[in-house]
């Protein structure tokens, strides 16, 4: 199953999960679960081989760092 339709059928059955009154059957908690599951491990896959942008780094102001170094 592709991220994609991972990310889909999850937007699905969130839609499904409002119209219910808050409450998946058993049957789509399972599919829930099991879709959460695999996003998990796709995100974590991605944060174990330094995919995912840390931001731009904090400029040091060069002032400030010779008053701290002296």
């Amino acid at each position: 199953m592709t991220p994609s339709q991972v990310i889909k059928q999850l937007n699905e059955l969130k839609e499904e999960w409002r119209n219910q009154s808050f409450k998946y059957t058993p049957e789509q908690q399972k599919e829930y679960d099991k879709l959460i599951k695999l996003r998990r491990e796709r995100v974590k896959y991605f944060y174990d081989n330094d995919l995912v942008s840390k931001g731009t780094p904090k400029k040091v102001d060069k002032t400030n760092q010779k008053n701290t170094t002296t």
